[in-house]
């Protein structure tokens, strides 16, 4: 569980260790919003999380707090990139694809676009304000309540409560 006032783990395996169930905790609830547009189950989804972290130096001596929302960020693109491979792989890769069949090609699913799209808007926001995207990240994508989030950013809970209706006003008219 989550403890705000937890001393930082040395490394990122430590880490890693320490926050595995929260972890899967997180991986569960993010595959559970993306009403199974991937393949992926909560293990697949912590370990290729934890593949993309070994590439990370700095992530040892960070609270409990920030590697949560660090992992929401790159759950988030973990979804991105296998939506984005399938997408490229239904459509045949680097090959020539005609459809002939129109039928075919409506019947591909949206939820996928959806969540590219939802991304997609993300990043817009990430160039207006990053703190907004960061909150969104850490609320819609980690779980986080505003006290986890403040803390992870270093702001009042207060700041994160007016910064999240900010967010989501220009996500709606992003997304609109």
């Amino acid at each position: 569980m989550l403890d705000p006032n937890a001393p930082a783990p040395d490394t990122a395996d430590e880490l890693f260790r320490t926050m595995y169930q929260d972890l899967r905790r997180l991986a569960s609830s993010r595959l559970r919003r993306s009403e199974n547009i991937t393949m992926l189950d909560t293990t697949a989804l912590v370990h290729e999380s934890y593949l993309r972290f070994q590439h990370q130096s700095d992530l040892g001596g960070m609270s409990q707090g920030q590697f949560l929302a660090y992992a929401a960020r790159v759950m988030r693109f973990v979804v991105i990139d296998f939506v984005r491979q399938r997408h490229a792989e239904r459509r045949g890769g680097d090959h020539l694809h005609v459809t002939l069949n129109t039928e075919v090609a409506e019947s591909v699913s949206v939820k996928d676009d959806d969540v590219i799209r939802i991304h997609d808007a993300i990043e817009e926001l990430a160039q207006v304000d990053d703190r907004l995207a960061r909150i969104v990240e850490m609320r819609c994508f980690a779980g986080l309540d505003e006290m986890a989030i403040a803390q992870a950013l270093g702001i009042t809970d207060r700041t994160v409560r007016r910064d999240w209706q900010k967010a989501r006003l220009l996500l709606k008219a992003v997304l609109q």
